[in-house]
């Protein structure tokens, strides 16, 4: 017997996931992984039984819900099922996911369409920070046809601005978890820092790399993903995020001199594979980095804009990203005073997804 789920298929950014109301799924959480592993058809590399692309950028779950803090409009939980395991991980906020949930939330009756823009008020519960998204309603629905480009995706679609609020150290605890702009490890300098999204900054050229290399180069050297993923384990529990061995974070950011005109260049493990572009949240961790002086992303950094020096255009392997970062910096102490960056999402499909019966059942 197969049970149906309401759902939305959506593109955020340049992610694509399934976005259901947190009423819909079961409450307990291991009936919920295995609802959510059934409709996106995992554990398969293909991911043939169910809705997800067979990669972890096309296997991701939404789930939101009415919000009980007052500062938000809604609660907003991302989480990322794994391709080729049955795992279901909470461990990590995701932006580019988040870009759907404004207009998901206004098309569901969660937030009251004011034109020509509503700001929706996001609670994000993986880190218990908050975000607001702009979304163009100019005729009191949700716009998603529009003149921006972001890279990564094809075609041109409505902007979605989306402002961070207060996301340093939201899931270390600290911008820098470590207490350190810069730390030595195994004869490298690092850069640990979270503003939204925890990060490991490395420089490439201290893998052989210099930083042109496709996600497909990367990922065939065998040795330096064995290498990325020990340092990942080694510096997890120093970034106050405990044992990651099962976790998606932190991100291993490898950066070089900007190659397009940009800011910096990077190449994104997410954290077993490399990313096609850069996440929203690890960009902003990464651009801030480049904001600070002494940070490994900094001295790999070019010059800034001297017209707009918040402004920092995060290169990555299918184009560039721009980010802007206020910051103020005194002594040793760096306050993050503003995060924002544009997005774009699209509704794809709305209907049901049809699951086993027997995975909704409780443990």
């Amino acid at each position: 017997m197969l049970r149906a789920i309401p759902a939305t298929l959506m593109r955020g950014g340049t992610s694509k996931g399934l976005y259901f109301d947190s009423s819909d799924l079961p409450t307990e959480v291991a009936a919920r992984d295995r609802v959510l592993l059934a409709a996106l058809g995992s554990p398969d590399p293909r991911q043939i039984d169910g809705l997800g692309g067979a990669h972890p950028l096309t296997s991701k779950v939404a789930v939101i819900g009415r919000s009980s803090n007052p500062d938000a409009d809604v609660e907003y939980l991302f989480l990322q099922v794994a391709v080729d395991k049955a795992e279901v991980s909470a461990s990590q906020n995701c932006g580019n996911i988040l870009a759907g949930v404004g207009p998901w939330a206004i098309e569901n009756g969660f937030v009251t369409p004011t034109a020509p823009v509503t700001p929706v008020r996001i609670h994000m519960l993986n880190t218990g920070s908050m975000a607001i998204a702009h979304v163009p309603t100019p005729l009191g629905v949700v716009e998603y046809s529009g003149e921006t480009r972001i890279d990564g995706v094809p075609g041109t679609a409505a902007a979605i601005r989306i402002d961070f609020v207060d996301i340093a150290g939201s899931s270390c605890g600290l911008l820098f978890p470590t207490g350190r702009i810069v730390d030595e490890i195994e004869g490298l300098t690092v850069t640990c820092i979270d503003n939204g999204m925890p990060v490991v900054i490395l420089r490439a050229g201290d893998f052989g790399l210099d930083g042109s290399e496709s996600p497909a180069e990367i990922e065939s050297r065998s040795d330096i993903r064995a290498r990325i993923e020990h340092l990942r384990l080694t510096l997890g529990p120093r970034m106050n995020l405990g044992d990651v061995t099962r976790k998606t974070v932190p991100k291993m950011s490898l950066v070089s001199p900007p190659m397009a005109g940009g800011t910096i260049s990077t190449r994104t493990f997410i954290p077993h594979r490399v990313h096609e572009a850069i996440g929203v949240l690890g960009a902003v961790s990464v651009a801030t980095a480049c904001a600070i002086p002494g940070s490994v992303a900094a001295t790999a950094a070019g010059p800034t804009d001297a017209n707009s020096p918040s402004l920092f255009e995060i290169e990555h392997p299918t184009g560039s990203f721009t980010v802007e970062v206020n910051i103020r910096q005194t002594g040793s102490a760096v306050e993050v005073r503003r995060a924002a960056l544009l997005r774009t999402a699209r509704k794809l499909m709305k209907g049901a997804v049809f699951v086993p019966a027997s995975a909704w059942a409780p443990s």
